[in-house]
Formats: structure tokens, sequence, C-alpha cells
């Protein structure tokens, strides 16, 4: 992409973001992409060779916009249940400010999930520190047992699903909008206070 027109790549990556978010991988069209950036596909193809590059691109950018924050919480040496309070915030402020990330990460998992293993990796997680500072807890009496690989899965799945299935809360519970983010505010109280609740001792 060198010599890519600021301007251009901006265009390009907002409209491809959008397409892949509601049509998958699969289901996107480069046409469409450029259709709906406003730019011929010929010029398209000249900035991404194709749809794989610029799927590669598009899905880099996202991680560079997930992981980082919720990582670095992670892997840092604050308590547990700060750790957890932090993430739960994070994530869920980080879903608002980018609510079509949690549809086009779901989409990724469920085509390609070495991609995003990989790239979990690459950006420095590591859940031997999770499991460390669990297992601490428990032998200090804090938490009862409770394997890393549960923690992570529960803090995420309870962090994201509400948007994945966004147009379902809404319908079931005869929310508008603001009905809406009223609640998604919520769950950064909700969130920590249900895992830390499940897992504290009645020391």
């Amino acid at each position: 992409m060198t010599g890519i027109d600021t301007n251009t790549e901006q265009l390009i990556f907002k409209a491809a973001r959008k397409i892949f978010t509601q049509k998958g991988f699969d289901g996107a069209r480069m046409q469409e992409i450029a259709n709906e950036a406003g730019i011929n596909k010929a010029l398209l193809h000249y900035y991404f060779r194709s749809k794989d590059k610029l799927f590669e691109a598009i899905f880099k950018e996202v991680l560079n916009t997930v992981f980082p924050k919720i990582i670095s919480v992670l892997m840092s040496p604050i308590p547990l249940i700060q750790k957890i309070e932090q993430v739960s915030v994070n994530y869920i402020e980080m879903l608002k400010q980018n609510p079509d990330i949690a549809v086009f990460v779901f989409h990724e998992i469920s085509r390609n999930p070495l991609r995003m293993v990989g790239n979990f990796k690459n950006a420095g997680a590591d859940f031997e520190i999770v499991g460390r500072q669990l297992e601490a807890e428990v032998q200090a009496g804090n938490i009862i047992p409770i394997k890393a690989e549960h923690l992570i899965a529960n803090l995420i799945s309870m962090c994201v699903f509400p948007f994945i299935a966004k147009p379902v809360f809404m319908g079931m519970m005869g929310m508008d909008n603001d009905a809406y983010m009223r609640f998604i505010e919520e769950r950064k109280q909700v969130i920590p206070q249900t895992i830390i609740s499940s897992i504290k001792t009645n020391k």
C-alpha cells in the first residue's frame, strides 16, 4: 500500500468493514465494496490486489482496536477483582464505540478460528498469567477454584453477546435504542458483580 492516498484508504476501510460485517468474508464482493466506497473496482484492486488482502488489512485494524486495551489489563499485575472490573468497562466501552466489531469478529471466528488464535498470541496474550493469579487467589482462600479459560470465556461472552444479539434483545424486551444503551451501560457493573460474586468465597 505504498503511496496510498489517506482519504481513499479511509473510504475503502470504512466500506469494507461495513460489507464484511453485513455479509461475512464469503458473502462480500469487491464490487460491492467499491460501490460503497464510491470508487471504481479497478482502483480498489490497485490498492488491494484481492479480497483476501483487503480482509487481512481490515481484520488487523479491527484487532488493533479490540485487543491492546483488553490484553494489557489481563496481563497486568493489578488485583483480580480490579482486573475483572476494568476489562468489563473497557470492553463494553470499546464495543459501544465500534458496534460492528462484535459481528465482524464473530464471522471470522466461524470462518477461520486459527487466524484469531494467532493474532491473539501475537498481541501478547498469555493466559498462564491469569491462571497463576487465580491459583494464588484460591490458595489465599479468596475465591473458589476456577480455570482461567472459564473466567475468560465468561468475561468475554458476557460483554460481547448483547452486541451480537442486539436486535433480539431489543425485540424481546421491547427496548428502543435509548433503553438498549442504558442496558449496555448497566452491564459495566452487572458483569463484574455477577462474575465476582460467583467465585468469591464467604471468607
